[in-house]
């Protein structure tokens, strides 16, 4: 991987860098070595003093392969991308923690608080923010061999610390600050950091020129809604869901839109609606990759698959041994409830501590010269220079034979442990899907044969036709939830001051038997087996759907409360009161009153860019 020929350093007297700014995007950027007698020593961290001593040891052992996937080969220079994502820690912080420190979700309290009551929990200081729970780790690692050095070669990482889960922007930047690095030493980070700080703050969900030296990264952010309340204010929008997902395929609609998911699960894509499902209910789910971007990249293929779905539960792209949760998670026995959790990890020690996950996903394939064998690269025997559909007879898993059938239940039997000693691209769970695949879209999707420039354009063909569907699949699933989230506006004659109806309420047995009423639709009836409404039960009883819930409701509320309020101030209020008696002009006063004295209040604050108190939504009283 060579540095961007687009990007050069040049001295800029006017670039300096903002601090301030730079937090936006950027919490820190890493330099890390890994050491034969000390392990992995952090050398850089800049800004320096915004890690505490255990963030910096979670930050630098999360920053290298583990060594059974390293790639074994001998060329002079390996360069690798890969991302993770850790909890933040306190200095106090003890490294066993509990079952609730793990998974923080929402309480699933049945009964939905009021407006104000939401609303107002929703200004708490920027430390309470759950964006900040979280670290993300984007990662340049370089192996060169040289046999003069101890072992024969050195590593290092160049890492790229933030709160977002921006990969469309620190993936690509990662391809400039890395080799730059490598030219130019420390410098880098200062030319790296200054420029950063010089873009405009992150808009989500909007399409971004952020300039980079001679270069200029257009990205396009993801929604708000799939992302953490931010400072504690509702920036969303209040559409409706309707199974109708939009035209415009690069416009994200959820998480990591750019990850690969056609070539990460391209030897188990029947599997994928199996994937969806697990992770629609918040079933825990162990990712085996035989590299770090392989596993990093298969987890954020599975979040991306249920936008536009609000995904919480816990998910890490790359997760090791060191990692403080570890001693947890391995404590768990036999007949204990695994917390829901994604786990993106390369070795294979994880199949042992962590046997009780019930859900296992082995993908990629391994280096030809690694220890393990390699498996069989996906052949369809199409001729060559003729790009043909992924028809049924060309997966393997579709066309029945005894040998086909010999080897699923060998592969059974065997279990997952059966990759310590051969690598395959497979799923060991019991869950039985009640969504069937969609053999349609099987068969649009495109062999690219082993260029790796056409399978590269092949694989964007492919991975827009699989996220459409399941972007299609996740807003059918979710539209029954429509009507609890439709704003209403005044109706024609009555009075805009009086206070908004509340939105329907919601009660789980209500929803589930009017549901099974009326039918879940053409859509899924289609792709969906006789026992839907048990997937339905899942999701209400799941980590994902109460966060969901309550983000739209609140969503939902506040933009009733605007559409009121345009109403209002849209009346003619001498022609409103005109036909009133006295005692309707005197309580239309009063309502008058109580909306202005709500608009004041929730302007007393507005700071400014500096202050650190967060700007208040409208409360209005009741």
């Amino acid at each position: 991987m060579s540095r961007s020929p687009s990007f050069s350093v040049k001295p800029e007297p006017n670039l300096k860098l903002d601090p301030e700014a730079l937090q936006q995007w950027v919490v820190a950027f890493c330099i890390i070595r890994f050491d034969l007698e000390q392990g992995q020593l952090i050398e850089e961290c800049y800004p320096p003093g915004l890690l505490t001593n255990e963030e910096e040891l979670d930050v630098a052992f999360s920053s290298f392969p583990d060594s059974i996937s390293q790639n074994q080969n001998r060329s002079s220079i390996h360069d690798c991308i890969f991302f993770f994502r850790i909890r933040r820690r306190k200095a106090s912080e003890q490294s066993n923690v509990s079952n609730s420190e793990i998974i923080e979700i929402e309480d699933k309290e049945a009964s939905l608080k009021s407006t104000e009551e939401k609303l107002t929990q929703r200004t708490k200081i920027r430390k309470n923010d759950e964006r900040l729970n979280y670290l993300y780790g984007y990662v340049f690692n370089r192996q060169r061999h040289d046999e003069r050095l101890k072992r024969g070669g050195e590593q290092k990482s160049v890492v790229i610390l933030s709160h977002n889960p921006f990969s469309g922007v620190f993936r690509p930047l990662l391809q400039i600050m890395g080799p730059l690095y490598f030219d130019i030493g420390k410098k880098a980070l200062d030319h790296i950091a200054a420029y950063v700080s010089t873009w405009p703050a992150p808009v989500p969900g909007k399409l971004m020129e952020l300039p980079i030296g001679n270069a200029m990264l257009k990205v396009n952010l993801p929604p708000a809604h799939s992302l953490p309340l931010e400072n504690g204010t509702i920036e969303e929008s209040a559409s409706s869901i309707a199974p109708f997902p939009p035209t415009n395929q690069s416009v994200p609609q959820g998480l990591f839109h750019d990850s690969d998911i056609f070539g990460t699960f391209r030897g188990i894509l029947m599997q994928l609606w199996v994937l969806w499902e697990l992770l629609l209910i918040g079933e825990p789910i162990l990712i085996i990759g035989p590299t770090p971007p392989q596993c990093s990249e298969a987890v954020a293929s599975l979040v991306s698959l249920v936008a536009p779905l609000l995904f919480s539960v816990d998910f890490r792209p790359y997760f090791t041994i060191h990692d403080p949760e570890f001693a947890y998670l391995n404590s768990l026995q036999e007949g204990d409830t695994f917390p829901p959790i994604v786990l993106g990890v390369t070795n294979l020690f994880f199949l042992k501590s962590l046997r009780n996950i019930p859900h296992i996903v082995s993908v990629g394939s391994p280096a030809p010269n690694s220890n393990r064998l390699p498996t069989k690269r996906f052949s369809s025997g199409r001729i060559p220079g003729r790009p043909e559909g992924l028809g049924l007879q060309q997966l393997s898993l579709k066309k029945f034979s005894p040998s086909g059938l010999l080897n699923a239940v060998k592969l059974k039997r065997d279990g997952p442990l059966c990759l310590m000693t051969e690598h395959k691209e497979a799923i060991w769970s019991t869950y039985a899907a009640t969504t069937k695949p969609d053999t349609s879209i099987l068969n649009r999707l495109i062999d690219a044969g082993m260029s790796p420039r056409v399978e590269e354009s092949m694989s964007v063909v492919n991975n827009e036709i699989l996220r459409r569907h399941f972007l299609e699949l996740t807003t059918n699933f979710l539209a029954p939830f429509g009507p609890y989230f439709r704003a209403t506006t005044p109706s024609e004659g009555s009075s805009p001051f009086a206070d908004p109806p509340p939105l329907p309420s919601f009660s789980t047995d209500e929803f589930l038997a009017s549901l099974s009423a009326r039918g879940v639709g053409k859509f899924l009836s289609k792709r969906m087996r006789s026992n839907w409404l048990d997937l339905y039960r899942r999701f209400l009883k799941g980590p994902n759907f109460m966060p969901w819930f309550q983000r739209k409701r609140a969503v939902a509320e506040q933009q009733q409360h605007r559409l009121w309020r345009q109403a209002r101030m849209k009346t003619n209020i001498q022609l409103f009161l005109s036909n009133m008696s006295e005692l309707e002009v005197v309580d239309s006063f009063n309502a008058i009153e109580r909306h202005l004295n709500g608009e004041i209040e929730a302007l007393k604050c507005v700071p400014c860019s500096k202050c650190e108190a967060p700007r208040r939504p409208p409360v209005f009283p009741p």
